[in-house]
């Protein structure tokens, strides 16, 4: 805590209680996605079935791969950025291509935790060069003869394919991916998510009967999309600067999350819980906390329209 203060319950509010038009407006789905389609036709979808300008996807799945798919909404679509570079999870249905001794099996699954290199695969959008990517866990769920289901946490471009033909020529036997969900992108989970028709019938409710209940349900506020974040929280009087495009100055200041560092990607919070922006640190948490003066971040995506705060800067 760096300073104390109280806010105005005229201006702003909690995420959760937004005019639902302000909800869409700033909603996130945590969308199951099906097999089949790409990312960018589901997005296209949702942005259809709930009649808005704008739906952006937070981390591309193949059409072939199910699971945990965050699509933002309108204006929500500028945390995007904060969501392709989180860490996810996959449960991954690996198919050995000759038996192999289940110790033998274990052992190199544990070898390939860690940093780890790849090289994309000939069909990937990327250019085809060395690239370093961390394993955070693989843990075996079930092994039956030559199939090998297997939970896999990794850090954001981790080529899942490439994965399962790696650990195939470390085994000496060759193997490939069968089937893969996603299950985790940051902070959104499998648990959690929602399908599309789920989203149909909501939207349906909320048009046909005015009940916005299970609209409120299938989407989240858009600070849900970055929960995964260090915060700073910030005076009331700092909001509206910062919603005009202004740098965050020390005195605006009031509590700061650990573990920022230099260059860092921070959410930008009101004392209502509402997300302001998202902005790249340029002090450290210690530095942040100790100074009285200098701009300790710059603005990346802003999100908050001007005037939902009273104007209290000079131009």
């Amino acid at each position: 805590m760096k300073a104390e203060d109280v806010t105005d319950p005229r201006y702003g509010c909690r995420p959760t209680e937004r005019p639902i038009s302000e909800y869409l407006r700033l909603g996130v789905v945590n969308l199951d996605k099906p097999r089949g389609p790409t990312s960018h036709e589901v997005s296209s979808w949702i942005k259809n079935i709930l009649n808005v300008k704008k739906a952006g996807h937070g981390g591309t799945l193949d059409p072939g791969v199910s699971g945990v798919l965050p699509v933002a909404i309108d204006d929500a679509t500028k945390v995007t950025m904060a969501l392709q570079p989180a860490g996810k999870e996959y449960i991954c249905l690996m198919v050995l291509h000759k038996d192999v001794p289940e110790e033998r099996l274990i052992e190199v699954l544990r070898e390939f935790t860690g940093e780890i290199y790849q090289v994309p695969p000939v069909r990937a959008a990327v250019k085809r060069r060395v690239r370093k990517r961390r394993i955070y866990y693989i843990e075996p769920i079930e092994i039956e003869g030559r199939n090998v289901l297997m939970r896999v946490g990794c850090e954001a471009g981790t080529y899942m394919r490439k994965l399962c033909h790696d650990i195939g020529e470390a085994l000496g036997c060759g193997a490939h991916m069968q089937e893969l969900r996603r299950t985790k992108t940051g902070p959104f989970r499998e648990e959690d998510s929602v399908k599309l028709h789920d989203l149909v019938d909501a939207y349906a409710f909320w048009r046909e009967s005015g009940d916005e209940s299970w609209l409120r349900k299938a989407i989240l506020p858009v600070e849900a999309a970055v929960a995964h974040l260090p915060k700073i929280v910030i005076k009331d009087g700092a909001v509206d600067a910062l919603c005009h495009g202004a740098s965050l100055a020390a005195p605006g200041v009031l509590s700061v999350d650990s573990g920022i560092s230099q260059g860092s990607l921070v959410a930008i919070m009101t004392l209502k819980g509402e997300l302001v922006e998202l902005a790249r640190a340029t002090m450290t948490t210690e530095q942040i906390l100790e100074t009285e003066r200098g701009i300790v971040a710059r603005p990346e995506r802003v999100i908050m329209r001007p005037g939902t705060y009273p104007r209290e800067w000079k131009r």
